[in-house]
């Protein structure tokens, strides 16, 4: 009991208690001078995206914190380049259990350089679409529309398609109706053309695009395409389909109901159909 406590006494004594302090002010210090740093480089790169500038920072913070934590252990008389190399052997150990964040990590520095999109942006990566929260060393992080919170890993990014929903101002949005062909096409083009003037949101320039896309088993088909704004986009989606039913309907413009016309064989058996008898006026009702 006495040569534990005398232990405890050396260990806490004031030399090594001045060595504790001197280390607890260099953590400090350069825990703040990462944070420091990484604030001015975000700012520099601020003005090539927002994703890079957050990226940047926090590599710079934690090269910063690295180089602290070497300046530690220096203080307390270890010696850097056995640790350096323990960790060496330590990482070929565990380098096998670990590819897939480096190989992560390397598509962050790819996308980083690619510059597909910002934070803020709407992305849509295989079939999640969703705003770009934050750029990470690993994964990207998005919000869906239905307020759920998706990890995407930066290799995926690099694999699969993605569709930046918001890189332009405008957006075209685009409706492929089916006519009878008894309507003549040039009067419904005519009335496509009014719908996208009454609408204030629809752009007059580029013009509404109305072309004759082919013959159909009820009509013929018209593609209807016209340009919005990006912040109105999903409006003009919603109202653009009840706009153009209504003024087909109110210029009697027929829309076919999909019909099938089945015909049988000579080979094939009759196909018998019973039909009951309608009930008698007095005889009583089912309830």
């Amino acid at each position: 009991m006495d040569e534990l406590w005398t232990d405890i006494t050396a260990l806490f004594s004031m030399a090594n208690f001045m060595v504790l302090l001197r280390v607890v002010i260099v953590l400090a210090v350069g825990w703040v001078i990462g944070r420091l740093a990484g604030l001015v480089v975000g700012r520099v790169m601020r003005s090539r995206g927002q994703h890079r500038a957050q990226l940047t920072r926090r590599m710079v913070r934690y090269l910063v914190l690295g180089a602290t934590l070497v300046a530690a252990f220096s203080l307390f008389g270890i010696d850097v380049g056995v640790l350096l190399g323990a960790a060496g052997i330590v990482t070929v150990a565990i380098g096998f259990a670990a590819q897939s964040s480096a190989s992560n990590a390397i598509s962050g520095f790819f996308l980083l350089g690619e510059r597909a999109f910002e934070v803020g942006d709407i992305i849509t990566v295989g079939e999640t679409t969703g705003e770009v929260l934050s750029v990470d060393l690993l994964s990207v992080k998005l919000r869906t529309f239905d307020n759920l919170f998706v990890r995407v890993p930066n290799e995926l990014m690099l694999k699969v398609e993605l569709r930046n929903l918001s890189r332009f101002p405008i957006r075209r949005l685009d409706l492929l109706l089916t006519v009878a062909y008894a309507d003549d096409f040039e009067r419904v083009r005519g009335i496509l053309r009014a719908v996208a003037v009454d609408n204030r949101y629809v752009l007059d320039e580029p013009k509404p695009i109305i072309v004759f896309t082919g013959f159909g088993d009820n009509g013929y088909t018209v593609q209807y395409s016209v340009w919005v704004a990006r912040q109105h986009f999903l409006e003009v989606k919603a109202s653009l389909h009840a706009e153009v039913v209504g003024a087909l309907q109110q210029a009697k413009i027929v829309i076919p109901r999909p019909r099938r016309h089945v015909e049988l064989s000579s080979g094939a058996q009759p196909l018998l159909v019973r039909l009951a008898p309608e009930p008698a006026a007095d005889a009583p009702q089912d309830t």
